[in-house]
């Protein structure tokens, strides 16, 4: 029994003859009456009583129209169900975002317009660190990622550059710092900083490291935070000043906190990139990456060629 006969078979127990079935399924009556043969040779049991009057169901007949019926619907759910998936239009996709772009208005579209594109897609998004999701990309736990990355992309994943965005000072309200900002990194030799450790986004801190050298900086470090947002915390309790995305004050969310733009600061690009593994072919990850490249087309015609990761 397949599901070809199984349509022959309820249009002609709805048209009430194979002449009639024949019209609706716009399969000649030979052919027709033959299937429908097949079909009651393959289940080992007679589905008409025919006469000249026209054909009538058996029991065994009236019992598999109504089962019938709830297959070819149950059939075209499936069919439709795979090709939703197939296209991307449902299913899921797990996107990690570094903890201080969140809220740069370009990521914030991005989520926004995918999320509007693809109702049907169950959208995980979770705020994580370079390092972090750079681990979880390579063990397939996300499908992509937007994160820091260095000039060379690790082996296996494919990338696409999202944002430029580059560094700012951060200091307590209350600090002296807020009131007359330094124009140079040399005139914070003295102060009181709150650094990240390397662990959880190396390429983010050799970037920024490799800067300061260029400028014969070095920050004298007195605290840690785990990821720039316990940074920002800890500068508003006045325990210090940070080094930070200039994304980080993107969403003015932060109370205590009074962002300083350097020029010393702002020549160091920290780009930002859309990751995913080479070798996922998920349909919704592969209509994120189209939206990806829908998005960053203007900034790519505006910006000079970056020379990173492809």
């Amino acid at each position: 029994m397949d599901f070809r006969q199984l349509q022959y078979f309820v249009a002609v127990v709805e048209e009430g003859s194979v002449s009639g079935a024949s019209r609706r399924v716009l399969v000649a009556q030979p052919a027709l009456t033959r299937q429908i043969r097949l079909l009651e040779e393959s289940l080992g049991t007679q589905l008409f009583i025919r006469h000249a009057q026209g054909m009538q169901l058996t029991v065994a007949g009236q019992a598999l129209y109504e089962d019938a019926q709830d297959l070819l619907e149950r059939r075209q759910q499936v069919m439709a169900r795979l090709a939703a998936i197939g296209s991307g239009l449902s299913g899921k996709l797990s996107l990690g975002i570094t903890v201080t772009h969140l809220w740069v208005p370009m990521v914030a579209q991005l989520l926004g317009a995918y999320r509007k594109r693809y109702t049907g897609v169950a959208f995980e998004v979770s705020p994580l660190l370079s390092g972090a999701q750079l681990e979880r990309l390579r063990q397939g736990k996300l499908d992509a990622g937007i994160l820091y990355l260095g000039d060379e992309a690790p082996a296996g994943l494919s990338t696409r550059l999202l944002h430029r965005d580059h560094l700012i000072l951060a200091v307590p309200e209350t600090s002296p710092l807020a009131a007359s900002p330094p124009s140079r990194l040399a005139d914070l030799g003295n102060e009181d900083f709150i650094w990240g450790h390397r662990s959880v986004s190396p390429a983010y801190y050799d970037r920024m490291q490799a800067h300061f050298q260029s400028h014969g900086f070095s920050p004298r470090v007195v605290q840690y935070g785990a990821d720039n947002i316990a940074a920002l915390s800890m500068v508003a309790a006045g325990l210090g000043i940070a080094i930070v995305p200039a994304a980080a004050n993107s969403g003015q969310f932060m109370p205590g906190v009074r962002f300083c733009p350097m020029a010393e600061l702002e020549t160091c690009e920290m780009p930002l990139w859309f990751a995913w593994r080479s070798d996922n072919d998920s349909p919704t990850l592969g209509n994120m990456v189209t939206l990806v490249e829908e998005s960053v087309l203007c900034l790519e015609s505006e910006a000079p060629q970056d020379d990173g990761p492809k």
